[in-house]
């Protein structure tokens, strides 16, 4: 049987890993079998199915900067702050194993994105949702990850300061 530690680390590694997975399958499938820029209405006009590249990051932003600037700011910086939390994601022995797991959906999907960036010199976007009021960018399976280990890492926080109340 495993350790708890070893457990914990190995589950945090296939967490990273099948997000990475989801992420770069779908986002393979669009570039494969969606023209760029068409609109598939998957149901009626609230979830809609497209192929956008982005050049730069969260809704556009950075798309005009120099390349020298993306390769910083969109590659570099990213890479070195999604290692440095996935070792010590891996490595903090005290970490609570709900908050590991969190922390394993953001690297997943942060590192989806970067190898998007740094193989094709953009992220492929290819969901748009529309409930009356609310509607999103267009975003893909990376940028779910990263933001359900955000909601994860938010409730948590929240939920451990109330219990220490």
């Amino acid at each position: 049987m495993l350790k708890s530690k070893t457990f914990r680390q190995v589950l945090v590694v296939l967490l990273v890993l099948l997000n990475i997975g989801c992420d770069q399958i779908s986002k393979e499938v669009v570039r494969t079998k969606v023209a760029p820029q068409d609109y598939i209405q998957l149901i009626e006009n609230n979830f809609i199915l497209t192929n956008v590249e982005n050049t730069g990051a969260m809704l556009g932003f950075g798309q005009n900067f120099s390349p020298t600037l993306k390769l910083i700011l969109l590659q570099g910086i990213p890479l070195l702050v999604l290692l440095i939390l996935l070792y010590r994601t891996l490595v903090k022995i005290k970490q609570n194993k709900w908050l590991a797991y969190a922390f394993a959906f953001v690297i997943g999907g942060g590192i989806g994105n970067l190898l998007d960036r740094i193989l094709h010199g953009s992220v492929t976007d290819f969901l748009f949702v529309k409930i009356g009021f609310f509607k999103t960018g267009i975003f893909n399976m990376a940028d779910v990850s990263v933001t359900l280990g955000a909601i994860f890492i938010l409730l948590y926080s929240f939920y451990s300061k109330k219990l220490s109340i």
